[in-house]
């Protein structure tokens, strides 16, 4: 059974760092895309940061870019999402996701991955 687990989820301050990781398991996604995506109370999914399977190719949200950086590690088949100088619109579940396309392109729109985790909250107080 493939599987996505997110950790490190948390409350932190405006201001704070928090790293986020995510585990996956059943299958290796090294010649997949990963990305992290994330989900506000009243608002759609949105695209945060991904990384290619060549962990060259990077893309991330307007919101996200100078203080988010996506990491992978491929021998532990882990995605990692670094987040700095956060920001209380930066409140929401936080998903990390999978393409099954082995494609080196990277998507960043919801419908091209097909793999997901339950989410970890993050939360930043003002």
């Amino acid at each position: 059974q493939v599987q996505l687990e997110e950790s490190g989820g948390g409350l932190v301050q405006a201001g704070d760092s928090l790293k986020l990781s995510c585990a996956a398991s059943g299958r290796t996604f090294s010649r997949n895309s990963m990305a992290w995506f994330r989900q506000a109370p009243g608002k759609e999914r949105e695209f945060v940061a991904g990384m290619s399977p060549n962990m060259v190719d990077t893309a991330y949200s307007d919101s996200a870019k100078g203080r988010f950086t996506i990491s992978r590690n491929h021998a532990r088949d882990m995605v990692y999402l670094q987040m700095s100088s956060l920001k209380p619109e930066d409140t929401a579940v936080y998903y990390c996701a999978a393409s099954s396309l082995t494609s080196p392109l990277l998507p960043i729109v919801r419908g091209r991955y097909n793999y997901w985790g339950q989410g970890t909250q993050v939360t930043v107080s003002s």
